[in-house]
């Protein structure tokens, strides 16, 4: 069947253009029964346009204020040295007047002095020389009442929330229940069916008098109010739950001080005056003024579209939201918040175009027209074939000449079951199907610690054939402490329990340069919190050395104030080290540097001696040295080298010089690995996934590592990052099959194995990421995982998943309900399919043959509730079982309706029309029916066994290979509900529903054969799963297993 589909319904997993989504619209053409419905989940091309746009015009005003804050600083830097004059007397007042015209009493009294207009105007047009008159950001704290080293007050948020506006931005409505209901009824084929009801009740009254002439129009109506009922309550489940993860979505935290002690708070919950700490990979909250940092890089292209980065300091301090910090870090005075910032009018217009169709989605509405224009084709020769032979039969009778509203009737009735057929034949639920699985395990993968932020992705992780993963936090625990350390020629064991001092008296001067470099050499903070507790702001590894520090009996307070920081060049995972320059308390100039031990150890050519003085490093010594980092990294220890360097009069004051460093201490840093890593890497191993480690740290702390998690195995092969980005192309083909564990990479090698993995050797590939310089190995690859706790907001924004845990067994969670998701809507595929055969077939063969169709209008928009609505929720929203594991990944190229899908389809539909059809045209005979109602309860006989055969079928396509459907059946209480519910309404409209549904009650062995003929299904099942099919090899998984012999059968 798919080699009939168009091509146009082929759709990239990523970077697709919007032509190519633009194209599978248009391919599907007018088979569509309802367009709003079809199309919900899909992106809306129309509002992209307008968002870009509005962001064209967005980037060219913040291009004119760059340029004329650019020229206005240019012109005040060229005054001479006594000017800029300070504005004074008469000139202070008339500008304090302008910038509190219109100030509200309520703000005036809160200490408030200027207007939040005013104030936004002031960063979003970069008005360098209002700021200036202002006396910089220390005088526009004083406008705002607020202190820039103990922030807002808690107490005042609600009054600056009130005038200044929240950090919330304006977005679109949720949609009500009533909306979905109206939604569900612009259904073309009801809408028809609709107007012939009203139609057959206006003929029908006249002709056959009150209440008889209403019945069968009232049924038709009856019907469509609940299978619209259905769809809706669905629907606005689904659309609860998507609402429901946008949110988590949403969450960023921040670093904020208030009431003088630094914590975290959610970005919405910022008020004008806060005071914000700004770290690489952080998304800038609101606009604001730069108050003090270090070498801060900020990306503005999201904004302005230009990719090279802006440097922030005093003299251009603006930053506006929706910004990344790309290096550095900062102090920010947020001036600007939610609706008043351009960030905000950008996000209302995005959270409008919706998100890109899956692949699946696409594939399925290619599946759904091509099927929409059989059944279309079948509807016709339907209507076509009956009205002929009602003509002809009234020619025979030579009644051509006399028409009576009966005929009338007759005729409408033919036409309302042709429409119906087409509404059961247009599989409009196929493509939904695959939006409501999607949503299902979305919501069960956020209980488990997996935020999905694409629908691809959960859809995409079926087909994952490789995970190239980071270790530390997801492999490990991210619970960091110093375990080891080596100073002065000795290593040494820190007992953390002790009461002991972890380190030898005697050496107090080596001691005290140590902690300041542990003190002052760091990106955390140590704090008090509300009840004087003391408590570690910052990186697992940071922390690790701050907590090293205080048991040492050192002052994070006191070494921090006791010297002056002049230049800081923050870690990054390409240079990986951490470098400061400090003045000391004695006037002196000091360098200290931290990193990656073997990187530090190359900076050195001495070492600290007892006394605290430098001595000379031999080369035996550094040999020495890299036994002990070896040692250490062998005992799967994290480490990390501490140097420093005096600097003379003559050193340059905007650089950090790169060697001639003396070596004060290598520490080894435990990071146990989680209790649950071993075993998920042994399900992915058996599952056809390879796991890669890829990290920055030592080779023999990862190698060590990766023994430890059964990653690395005897015959694979580990390498470092700098021997990986030498090999030619035709080295790295052959050596990255073998590839296994990736030591002291880049984020460069990371995306170059990625970009390997997926271009040459055309895997499947999942990576993991938490920083700022992962984001293209991210984008590069099949699906991005960003870590929840560890990762930076461009690590998010950049990824399809957040694993909120960073854990490694949620990532092998993810997959499994990946593969889940292909499975279940495989399922609901040969469901559906079958009965749409069914329906087709069965009306069309008793039209031509008898010139009647046995199911009615009513009966069939029953069937339709049933394989569609009903059907989807049933199998669509099965939970995964241990045996998806144990299979190969899902084939990417593979046939989504496989082989095996057919046999089942093909076999059961034979089944089906075999004992319909005998029913149709022996059945009285066969079941002894006489009487003036015999064709009534055969009719109803057929109906009912039609619908059992359906209901038996649906719990055959809870397995599609294996014989034993009932496993899990019955503790899935959405599955058995919905079965339930169809027995017990089925026995409604046959029992008492009749004279609306054209039923008649049946006696207990009508019911009973019904059952049984129904139930034959699970046997006709067995003798099908039975029968083998040759499947093409692959090396990849098209969905099942091989076919079973023996106990494996069951």
């Amino acid at each position: 069947m798919e080699k009939l589909i168009s091509e146009d319904f082929d759709l990239l997993h990523k970077d697709r253009s919007e032509e190519n989504l633009m194209r599978w619209r248009k391919a599907v053409g007018t088979i569509v029964k309802n367009r709003r419905r079809r199309f919900r989940y899909v992106a809306d091309l129309e509002k992209r346009f307008e968002t870009k746009e509005q962001m064209r015009k967005l980037r060219e005003s913040i291009r004119v204020s760059i340029m004329a804050y650019s020229v206005a600083l240019r012109f005040l830097d060229g005054l001479p040295s006594e000017a800029p004059k300070e504005p004074s007397g008469p000139q202070e007042e008339d500008m304090d007047e302008d910038i509190q015209n219109g100030l509200p009493e309520e703000a005036r009294a809160a200490g408030f002095q200027i207007h939040p207009d005013k104030l936004a105007s002031i960063v979003a047009s970069y008005d360098i020389k209002t700021l200036r008159k202002l006396k910089g950001v220390e005088g526009l704290s004083k406008k705002l009442y607020v202190s820039l080293d103990e922030g807002v007050k808690s107490s005042d948020v609600p009054i600056r929330q009130n005038v200044f506006g929240s950090n919330c931005y304006t977005e679109k409505p949720s949609k009500s229940f009533w909306m979905f209901l109206w939604e569900a009824l612009q259904d073309l084929t009801l809408i028809i069916l609709m107007v012939c009801a009203v139609i057959s009740i206006g003929v029908g009254l006249p002709t056959e008098g009150w209440p008889k002439g209403m019945y069968d129009g009232l049924g038709i109506i009856l019907s469509i109010i609940l299978v619209v009922m259905v769809t809706a309550i669905s629907d606005y489940k689904q659309s609860l739950q998507f609402n429901e993860l946008d949110k988590e979505k949403k969450k960023i935290f921040v670093q904020v001080i208030r009431d003088g002690i630094r914590q975290k708070l959610s970005m919405y919950d910022l008020v004008v005056g806060d005071i914000v700490h700004l770290s690489i990979g952080d998304q800038i909250p609101a606009d604001g003024i730069f108050i003090s940092g270090y070498n801060l890089l900020i990306d503005q292209s999201s904004l302005t579209g230009e990719s090279v980065p802006i440097n922030i300091y005093e003299k251009r301090p603006f930053l506006l939201a929706g910004s990344k910090v790309q290096d550095g870090s900062a102090r920010m005075l947020v001036t600007t918040v939610g609706m008043r910032t351009e960030w905000g009018k950008l996000m209302e217009t995005l959270s409008e175009e919706g998100e890109d169709e899956t692949p699946l989605q696409v594939k399925l509405n290619g599946v759904a027209t091509l099927i929409g224009k059989i059944g279309l084709a079948f509807a016709v020769m339907t209507f076509l074939v009956l009205t002929v032979r009602f003509f002809v039969d009234k020619g025979l009778r030579h009644e051509l000449a006399k028409w009576t509203s009966s005929d009338a009737l007759t005729l409408l009735n033919y036409f309302a079951t042709a429409v119906t057929i087409i509404v059961v034949a247009v599989p409009e639920g196929l493509p939904l199907a695959v939006t409501l699985s999607l949503a299902f395990a979305m919501k069960k993968l956020m209980i488990d610690k997996a935020l999905v932020r694409h629908l691809s992705a959960c859809e995409t992780m079926g087909s994952a054939t490789t995970i190239c993963t980071d270790k530390t936090g997801t492999l490990t625990t991210n619970h960091m402490v110093v375990s080891k350390i080596w100073i002065c020629g000795k290593a040494k064991e820190i007992e953390t329990n002790g009461g002991r001092s972890p380190i030898d008296s005697d050496l107090s001067n080596v001691i005290s340069i140590l902690l300041q470099g542990i003190f002052n050499n760091t990106g955390s903070e140590v704090v008090k919190n509300k009840d004087g507790n003391i408590s570690i702001l910052g990186t697992p590894t940071e922390s690790a050395l701050l907590e090293y520090g205080l048991l040492l009996g050192g002052d994070f307070d006191n070494e921090r104030r006791s010297c002056n920081l002049l230049k800081v060049e923050p870690f990054n995972s390409e240079k990986k080290k951490m470098s400061v320059l400090l003045s000391l308390p004695d006037g002196k100039v000091r360098a200290f540097c931290k990193g990656a031990s073997e990187i530090i150890l190359k900076m050195c050519d001495k070492m600290i001696g007892i006394d605290g003085e430098p001595l000379h490093l031999s080369e035996e010594q550094v040999r020495n040295t890299m036994d002990v980092i070896n040692g250490f990294a062998g005992e799967a220890l994290r480490t990390l080298s501490l140097a420093f360097k005096d600097l003379d009069n003559g050193f340059q004051e905007n650089r950090i010089p790169d060697s001639g460093y003396t070596l004060i201490t290598i520490v080894g840093i435990k990071d146990p690995v989680r209790p649950e890593v071993k075993e998920a890497v042994k399900t992915c191993l058996a599952a056809g996934i390879t796991v890669r480690m890829v990290t920055g740290d030592n080779i023999y702390t990862a190698k060590a590592i990766a023994k430890e998690c059964g990653i690395l195995l005897d015959n694979d092969f580990a390498i470092e990052g700098p021997d990986f980005r030498h090999k030619s192309p035709d080295q790295m083909i052959q050596i990255i099959p073998k590839i296994k564990v990736m030591a002291r990479s880049s984020p460069t090698d990371k995306h170059v194995l990625v970009k390997n993995l997926r271009g040459l050797l055309k895997e499947v590939v999942a990576v993991t990421g938490d920083g700022t310089n992962d984001a293209p190995a991210l984008h590069e690859a099949d699906i991005g995982l960003a870590m929840g706790i560890a990762g930076t907001e461009v690590a998010k924004e950049s990824a399809d998943v957040i694993v909120l845990d960073d854990n490694f067994a949620t990532i092998v969670n993810v997959a499994r309900w990946g593969r889940s998701v292909y499975i279940n809507i495989q399922k609901f595929v040969q469901f559906q399919l079958t009965v749409n055969i069914v329906a087709l077939m069965i009306n069309f063969i008793s039209a031509c043959i008898s010139g009647s169709a046995p199911l009615t209008a009513v009966q069939l928009l029953w069937v339709n509730l049933i394989m569609d609505t009903l059907g989807a929720l049933a199998l669509a929203t099965e939970p995964p079982h241990e045996g998806l594991m144990k299979q190969p990944p899902v084939g990417r190229t593979k046939s989504f309706i496989t082989r095996t899908m057919w046999r089942n389809i093909i076999g059961q539909s034979i089944y089906q029309l075999v004992v319909l059809l005998v029913l149709n045209f022996t059945g009285k005979k066969i079941l002894g029916l006489n009487g003036s109602d015999a064709t009534a309860v055969l009719n109803t006989f057929i109906f009912n066994t039609f619908v059992f055969c359906q209901v038996f079928n649906e719990m055959n396509s809870r397995d599609i290979e294996k014989i034993n459907i009932f496993r899990g059946m019955f503790g899935n209480w959405i599955f058995t509900g919905i079965i339930a519910a169809t027995v017990i309404f089925q026995v409604i409209i046959v029992e008492f529903l009749g004279t609306f549904a054209s039923t008649v009650p049946l006696n207990w062995q009508l019911w009973l054969l019904s059952v049984v003929l129904g139930a034959v299904s699970l046997l006709i099942a067995v003798v099908l799963k039975c029968i083998p099919v040759n499947q093409m090899t692959n090396t990849q998984h098209d969905g099942y297993d091989l076919l079973p012999s023996g106990p494996n059968l069951a």
